[in-house]
């Protein structure tokens, strides 16, 4: 495509791009969404999400993510599917690599969000979203009164493990090591709870099941026995890494490689803006990311007007 002018353009098409989108539409800028994948996230890859106003019974994440691309659309906002591959300021400009070209904006807004690191074992693709989760403030209620693992040592694996007594009947962790990286005090916490318990020195070498996920197979990573746990589900829980390797020395970014922000999505440099779970202490749920969606198109507006 060649070079064209935009007053927006937005790197990532999840619920964060798509509120960006819709309200800098809505002011009548030209905006121009760059997605790689699908319009969504990865709210397209949920069964069900439950926890999104508006929809008592729940809403399909694909369904979710459709429906907020179609009303941005509606007030004219384009979208280019390609990936991001560098970001040059050229004065007040903002020029966009692309694996499709060039673009340039007048104001950015960086919404390419996280990719959740995952274990990379068999069963894990095939069980997602039958057994396997990566969010236990989305999907810990399908699992009430069951046995779960949560995999990770980290505050990702705790608080996921945390989160999970609310409805689960016992929660193991798996962490490969003999201690947790967890902060002191979420390690307090967990090892005070009765539910949580703790598999250490082990690694998951595959995940079964049937229709859904009936057992992990494990390994010791000490002695090398093997053995099996049967469980209902598992929560991956080994962190995230946010989208940001094209902006590295164009933002700043913190010691985890996400945006630093104010509280009016701003980055410090002027005319960038970031929203939802590519920036620091982001929460990663729908709803905080289209909320960081709306106040960047907002200040972005408010940038563009002088």
């Amino acid at each position: 495509m060649s070079n064209k002018e935009y007053d927006v353009v937005i790197i990532g098409g999840g619920p964060a791009g798509l509120a960006a989108g819709l309200y800098t539409s809505r002011a009548r800028l030209s905006s121009l969404m760059i997605e790689k994948a699908l319009a969504g996230g990865l709210i397209v890859n949920s069964g069900t999400v439950e926890n999104y106003p508006g929809f008592p019974d729940g809403i399909g994440g694909y369904d979710l993510a459709e429906l907020m691309s179609r009303q941005a659309g509606k007030y004219g906002l384009e979208t280019l599917t390609a990936e991001v591959t560098g970001v040059e300021l050229d004065g007040g400009r903002k020029i966009v690599s692309t694996t499709e070209g060039e673009v340039t904006a007048r104001a950015l807004i960086v919404a390419g969000g996280s990719e959740r690191i995952k274990l990379g074992v068999p069963g894990e693709g095939e069980f997602t979203g039958r057994g396997v989760s990566y969010c236990a403030i989305c999907d810990g209620c399908f699992f009430q009164d069951k046995v779960v693992a949560v995999v990770g040592g980290g505050n990702t694996a705790i608080n996921e493990a945390l989160d999970l007594t609310k409805f689960a009947a016992r929660i193991i962790v798996v962490h490969r090591r003999q201690e947790l990286r967890a902060t002191r005090i979420l390690q307090e916490r967990a090892f005070a709870e009765p539910k949580i318990e703790f598999r250490w020195d082990s690694v998951v070498e595959s995940i079964e099941g049937g229709e859904m996920v009936r057992s992990l197979r494990l390994r010791n990573v000490k002695s090398g026995e093997k053995s099996v746990l049967e469980i209902s589900g598992v929560f991956v829980a080994l962190g995230f890494t946010p989208n940001t390797g094209y902006l590295k020395g164009v933002v700043p970014l913190d010691e985890h490689g996400s945006v630093t922000t104010n509280e009016k999505m701003e980055t410090g440099v002027p005319g960038i803006f970031a929203a939802g779970d590519i920036r620091s202490n982001s929460v990663r749920q729908v709803i905080a990311a289209s909320g960081d969606g709306a106040t960047a198109a907002i200040y972005a507006e408010k940038y563009l007007a002088g």
